[in-house]
């Protein structure tokens, strides 16, 4: 199986090739720092399947994690910290190649970056939703990786 290198490429090739076609399109057309959080987003959707193993990946994911629970701890944001404190706990209730590697998860898993904002700071979702469907080709090029489909 592949390792967290080429889910970490295979993220961002997917991602990428997506922005290109929607800025080719004119469909959309983020500013540079946005792309680069695009693709960060995609990255760790990458590699949040892997995340219930020893691995690369998940020293990677929950190192992000830890530096952005962290910051939230450290603004006084503890309701914030609370939910990825939670959201992090997720993948233990399951064995590796379970529902972290389902196609119901791919698009469960990162709806958390659409209803957060919505339900935690009363923002509106659509500003959000290029982030989710970031995150969603990043965890559906995992799985297509893995071969899982």
């Amino acid at each position: 199986m592949p390792g967290y290198k080429t889910h970490i490429v295979g993220a961002a090739a997917v991602t990428g090739g997506a922005l290109a076609a929607t800025s080719w399109l004119g469909a959309y057309r983020p500013g540079f720092e946005t792309m680069v959080c695009l693709g960060l987003f995609s990255v760790l959707g990458g590699l949040f399947p892997d995340v219930d193993t020893d691995s690369k990946g998940r020293r990677i994911f929950y190192g992000a994690a830890l530096v952005v629970d962290a910051f939230l701890i450290f603004r006084e944001q503890y309701r914030y910290a609370a939910v990825l404190g939670f959201c992090a706990l997720l993948p233990a209730i399951g064995s590796h190649r379970g529902w972290t590697h389902s196609w119901w998860a791919a698009l469960l898993i990162p709806s958390s970056v659409l209803l957060a904002p919505m339900l935690l700071l009363g923002l509106p979702w659509k500003p959000f939703l290029p982030y989710y469907a970031a995150t969603v080709l990043g965890y559906f090029s995992h799985l297509l990786l893995d071969r899982k489909f």
